[in-house]
């Protein structure tokens, strides 16, 4: 019974701290224009590009951008990693791909694009050395 209660609140406090990063445009769209938020477009090579890696660590897991993204935003990650252990499905691939072709052309990461929820662009940046609060001031600023 004491094992049981330790995992539910271990589930709980992941459920309560954690983000909810999405990996589908169309149903990040559908759940912002219902929530009437934003979308950030983040796209990452998750294992093998330091700045991601460093955005990741300094910015997206601090408690500031939880809270504020959890009130303002739907984050939708595209992920690009190389090594073989972290690898995505075809599907997935598939979409990260597509998603490419329209927002990322030129191939930056890490590339950062705030859109409306009908999928236009608002803002872009990439990695910028600052703090959670000023990065995401960054994000909204033109």
């Amino acid at each position: 019974m004491k094992n049981i209660f330790v995992i539910l609140i271990f589930t709980l406090n992941i459920s309560m701290y954690g983000q909810d990063w999405k990996f589908d445009l169309e149903k990040s769209k559908k759940e912002a224009q219902k929530e009437q938020k934003q979308i950030l477009l983040v796209f990452s090579g998750s294992d093998w590009c330091a700045p991601c890696i460093k955005l990741d660590r300094e910015i997206w897991q601090s408690e500031t951008f939880k809270k504020h993204s959890k009130q303002k935003l739907i984050l939708l990650k595209v992920d690009f990693p190389k090594r073989k252990k972290n690898q995505l499905s075809e599907i997935q691939q598939s979409k990260n791909n597509a998603l490419a072709e329209k927002y990322n052309a030129n191939g930056y990461f890490p590339y950062v694009l705030l859109l409306d929820a009908k999928g236009k662009v608002l803002n872009q940046l990439g990695y910028k050395n600052l703090s959670p609060e000023d990065y995401i001031k960054a994000i909204y600023a033109k």
